[in-house]
């Protein structure tokens, strides 16, 4: 177990009075024993009123069984995460962060795959 004197980038206090109360302190315990680990290269969103939900896979080509067919991306849907509004948004806040100082130190994020592409072959 590790305890943290303070909560990680967007995670959210214990309770907001907590937090505004002068010289107070919250330790943040956070339990890390069953932990997972698992790689994601696609994702939906979908969201109702009250909950976003995230869906985490992996885009899989597979080529058709014979040579001349259409090969086909396969989605496959490994993990879901159902958080709330506000959670969603703290969560895109420090997701919007932490690309944004990885783009300062290494360079823009090309999402176009066929800029990509010609940007290899150019090099």
């Amino acid at each position: 177990m590790v305890e943290k004197k303070e909560p990680a980038p967007g995670a959210a206090p214990a309770s907001p009075q907590a937090s505004e109360q002068a010289g107070t302190q919250v330790r943040v315990r956070v339990d890390e024993r069953e932990l997972t680990t698992s790689y994601a290269n696609a994702f939906r969103t979908n969201g109702t009123p009250d909950e976003v939900i995230l869906d985490l896979g992996l885009n899989l080509v597979n080529q058709g069984a014979q040579p001349d067919s259409q090969p086909e991306i396969l989605l496959k849907l490994t993990h879901r995460v159902i958080l709330n509004y506000y959670s969603a948004k703290r969560l895109a806040i420090t997701l919007s962060q932490l690309v944004r100082r990885h783009e300062e130190q290494f360079g823009e994020l090309e999402l176009d795959a066929n800029k990509r592409a010609r940007r290899t072959q150019a090099n």
